[in-house]
C-alpha cells in the first residue's frame, strides 16, 4: 500500500496523521512522472478536502496559495481544473464569501503573470459571481464590462454566455430591468451558437421568467420557471430547483389561482424537494386565498428566513401585501360615507398612521373617492360619479370643427398662391 492509501485510511480515524502524510507527499516536487503527478494531484485534492470538512478556511487558503507554484509545470487545461476546485472547496463553508474573494483575487494575479488567459477568464467569471453574492454591484459591472470587450473579440461564445447572463442578472438587482433584458437577450443569442449546458440553460429560463414576472406576465413566467425547476433537478442542483419551485408558487399566489397552487404542492417535484421553504409558500397562498392580512403577516414572521432572504420574492409579496391592505381597506369602509380612521384601523388590524398614509395612497390613486378630514380623524367617501358622456360628445365635435377649419385654411392658402 502507497502513502497516499496509507493517508486516505487514516484520514477515517486519525486526521493529524493523514495531514502529515499529505503535506510530505506535497512537499517533494512530482517533476513530470505521470503516476506522481497524479499523486500529488490527488494528495492536493485529499487535503483540501480535509481542510474543507474541518473548516480550517485559513490553511486552505495557503494550500491553494502554496501550490500554484508546483501547478505550474502541469498542463494548462488540468490546472485550470485544479485551481477551480480547490476554491470551488470553500463554497460548502459557511461565511467565507470575502476569504473566496481574497483567493480567487490572488490567483487572477498568478494567472496574469503564467499569461493564462483561459484560467484568468474562469476565475474572473468566478469574481463576478462572488460580487453579486456579496451586493458589489459596481465593481461586478466594471469587471464584466472588462471581461465581455476580450470575450466578444474572442469569440468564446461559451465564457460570453455566462458573463452576459452574470450582467442581466447585476442589473436585475439594480432594478435596471431594460438593461436587464438586453443582456439576457444577448446572452440567448450567444447560446443558441453553441451547445448550451442543462445548468447553463436552466440559469437562462430562471432570469427570463423573473424578468416576466416583473413585467406582471406571470403566466409566461411560470412556464420559464418550469423549464428551470427541470432543468435543476436533472442535475441534482437542489438549492436552485426549490428556488424555481417556489417562484412557481410564486406566479401562481399573484394570479390568484390558489386551487393551481395546491394541484403543483401534489406534484412529484413538490414533494421531492417538500421542507419548509414550500411550507411557507403554501402558508402565503393560504393567506391569500382567505384575504386575510393577518394570517400573511403571520406567514411573513413564520418563516422570515424563507421568504426574507430572497429580493425577488420579497419585492413581489410587498406588492401581494398592498394588494391585500387595499382590499381589505376597501371592504370595510364600504358601507359608510363617513368613519372615524382609528375605526378603521381597529377592523384591519393595524396602526392608525399606517392606515391613513395607505388610504391617502389609495385617494390619490383614484381606488375610490374621498378626502381624509385630519382635523376629526375622520375619512369622507364620496358616491361614485359615473363619468358625463356629454363632455366627450363635445371634445369630439370640437375635434372635427378644429379638422373643418384646417381643410378650410388650407384651401384658403392655396387659392392665394
Amino acid at each position: 500500500m502507497g502513502r497516499l492509501e496509507d493517508a486516505q485510511e487514516l484520514a477515517k480515524t486519525d486526521l493529524p496523521k493523514a495531514e502529515a502524510i499529505y503535506k510530505e507527499i506535497l512537499s517533494t516536487p512530482p517533476g513530470m512522472n505521470d503516476a506522481a503527478l497524479r499523486d500529488y494531484e490527488l494528495a492536493l485534492m485529499e487535503l483540501g478536502g480535509l481542510y474543507r470538512d474541518k473548516r480550517r478556511t485559513p490553511e486552505l487558503a495557503e494550500l491553494i496559495k502554496t501550490s500554484r507554484s508546483v501547478l505550474s509545470a502541469f498542463a494548462k487545461a488540468k490546472t485550470a481544473k485544479i485551481v477551480r476546485q480547490l476554491i470551488d472547496l470553500f463554497t460548502t463553508i459557511p461565511d467565507t464569501l470575502d476569504i473566496q474573494i481574497s483567493v480567487t483575487k490572488s490567483c487572477i494575479e498568478w494567472a496574469i503573470s503564467e499569461r493564462r488567459s483561459f484560467l484568468r477568464q474562469n476565475l474572473e467569471t468566478r469574481l463576478i459571481g462572488l460580487y453579486l453574492q456579496k451586493h458589489s454591484y459596481t465593481e461586478a459591472i466594471t469587471l464584466i464590462n472588462s471581461l465581455l470587450k476580450e470575450l466578444k473579440r474572442l469569440d468564446d461564445k461559451m465564457v460570453l454566455v455566462e458573463v452576459q447572463l452574470l450582467e442581466s442578472r447585476a442589473y436585475h438587482a439594480l432594478r435596471n430591468i431594460p438593461k436587464s433584458r438586453a443582456s439576457l437577450t444577448s446572452a440567448r443569442t450567444s447560446a443558441n451558437a453553441v451547445y448550451c449546458p442543462p445548468l447553463m440553460q436552466a440559469g437562462l429560463d430562471m432570469q427570463s421568467g423573473i424578468l416576466h414576472a416583473e413585467d406582471k406576465d406571470y403566466n409566461t413566467a411560470f412556464s420559464y420557471f418550469i423549464e428551470a425547476l427541470d432543468g435543476y433537478s436533472t442535475q441534482d442542483d437542489s438549492k436552485k430547483a426549490i428556488a424555481a419551485l417556489k417562484y412557481m408558487l410564486l406566479s401562481k399566489i399573484m394570479l390568484n389561482l390558489t386551487d393551481d397552487v395546491h394541484q403543483i404542492m401534489t406534484g412529484k417535484l413538490a414533494i421531492k424537494y417538500a421542507g419548509r421553504d414550500i411550507e411557507a409558500m403554501k402558508a402565503v397562498a393560504r393567506a391569500h386565498s382567505n384575504r386575510s392580512l393577518a394570517e400573511f403577516e403571520q406567514a411573513l414572521a413564520d418563516f422570515k428566513a424563507e421568504l426574507g432572504s430572497d429580493p425577488f420574492i420579497r419585492s413581489h409579496f410587498t406588492a401581494l401585501y398592498d394588494t391585500l391592505l387595499e382590499q381589505n381597506l376597501v371592504r370595510v369602509i364600504e358601507p359608510f360615507s363617513r368613519v372615524e380612521i382609528e375605526h378603521v384601523a381597529k377592523l384591519v388590524g393595524l396602526g392608525t398612521q399606517q392606515v391613513e398614509g395607505k388610504l391617502s395612497q389609495m385617494i390619490l390613486d383614484k381606488v375610490f373617492s374621498g378626502v381624509l378630514d385630519q382635523g376629526s380623524g375622520c375619512l369622507i367617501v364620496f358616491d361614485e360619479v359615473g363619468r358625463d358622456k356629454s363632455y366627450d360628445a363635445a371634445l369630439e365635435t370640437i375635434k372635427k370643427l378644429s379638422d373643418v377649419v384646417e381643410v378650410l385654411y388650407t384651401n384658403q392658402a392655396s387659392m392665394l398662391d
